[in-house]
This record gives C-alpha cells, sequence and structure tokens, in this order.
C-alpha cells in the first residue's frame, strides 16, 4: 500500500483574500498621489514665460518682485548715448534709449478680449514712464506673452496691433509698440509689424522645449 504524505496547512499556498471595500479606495488614492500628475496647459505656460524671462537678465533690469498687475515680470533697458568728435569736450549729440517690456502669462487659450486687456495696460503704464525731452530719442513698450494657444480672432488682432507717439514731432522723441506672442501648440511666435524687427532675438531664445 504506498502511503500518501498530506502538507501540513501551513505549507499549503494560502488564498488570495479579497480587498476590502474599505482598502480599495485608499490603495487607489496611493496610486494617484505616486502617480505624476500631467503637466497642464497652464504649468507649462509659466515654465516657458520663466525660461524666457530668464533670458533677458543679461541686458535687461528685471522685475519679479512687484510687476504691474496682471503681468508676472517687466524688464527695463536703458542707454545713454554720447557721441564726440576726436575729443571728449567736443561732444556732438547725446540721446536716451529706453525699452519697457511686459511679461504675461496666456494661460490655456489666449481670447482676444484678454489680449486687448494686456495691451491697454502694457501700453498705458509704458507710456508713464516716457521721459521726453531733448536728449530723448525713445521709449519703446514690449508685450510678451506666452500662451497654450492663441484664439483665430486674437491673433489677427495681434498682427494688427499698432500703438505710436511722437514727442513735439519727434524732436523730443517717440514711443513704439511691439507685440510678441509664443503660441506653444503650434511652437511658432506671433508679432505686430514693429514686433518684427525683434524676430531674430526671439527665434534665438528657445522656449518650446
Amino acid at each position: 500500500m504506498t502511503e500518501k504524505t498530506l502538507m501540513p496547512d501551513a505549507a499549503q499556498p494560502a488564498a488570495e483574500a479579497p480587498a476590502s471595500e474599505e482598502a480599495q479606495p485608499a490603495a487607489e488614492e496611493a496610486a494617484s498621489e505616486a502617480a505624476p500628475a500631467a503637466p497642464t496647459s497652464e504649468t507649462r505656460t509659466r515654465a516657458a514665460l520663466n525660461k524666457l524671462v530668464s533670458a533677458f537678465h543679461a541686458y535687461y533690469d528685471v522685475n519679479l518682485e512687484n510687476p504691474i498687475p496682471p503681468f508676472v515680470a517687466e524688464a527695463l533697458f536703458s542707454l545713454h548715448d554720447e557721441q564726440y568728435v576726436f575729443i571728449k569736450k567736443a561732444k556732438v549729440s547725446e540721446a536716451d534709449i529706453k525699452e519697457f517690456v511686459y511679461f504675461a502669462d496666456g494661460e490655456e487659450l489666449l481670447l482676444k478680449e484678454r489680449y486687448e486687456e494686456l495691451d491697454k495696460i502694457a501700453w498705458e503704464d509704458g507710456l508713464s514712464k516716457a521721459e521726453p525731452k531733448a536728449n530723448h530719442r525713445s521709449s519703446d513698450v514690449t508685450l510678451v506673452i506666452v500662451a497654450g494657444a492663441v484664439a483665430p480672432d486674437c491673433a489677427e488682432a495681434i498682427r494688427k496691433a499698432k500703438h505710436h507717439v511722437s514727442y513735439k514731432f519727434t524732436f523730443h522723441g517717440w514711443s513704439t509698440y511691439r507685440v510678441v506672442v509664443y503660441d506653444l501648440s503650434k511652437g511658432t511666435i506671433l508679432y505686430n509689424r514693429r514686433g518684427e524687427e525683434l524676430k531674430k532675438v526671439f527665434d534665438k531664445i528657445n522656449i518650446f522645449s
């Protein structure tokens, strides 16, 4: 007779216990917390905007502490240019040149109404800082926006944007307006006509990757 040996109960593989109803939500919550959240359009625009602002530190005075709302940063470029003939006492001319730059987060979708609000605030604030006088050449205003996407009618308004002021028939200089808008969804940059003057500069600042 063949003797059969039975495995002890402790050695037998235990049946998998079903998870209780209370434990399942806790496990799902823990898994959701462990998994990295997919970046939203808003976080992408702010990260790209931060990268763009960083590129201005070399030549501009950047204000991150208290920019005028609703902008996230401002930058100032200031140059006093003097020209002489032969010796320093023989000054031919001198000129003050300034540029006021406003950086805005266009968030998920830049609508025309939102753009027009930013346009108005940037132009009026920049213009208030101009100091026209005999040696003043220019005080230009530049609006820079980073958006997840740009509405079609807004893109058209950006291309047509135009502001210009001359002081005493340009004898005391002028102020012009430039607009630069990054569209992250298309990987493109929109400019108004004056903004095209900055195309070579902004094309070198890659914030799309």
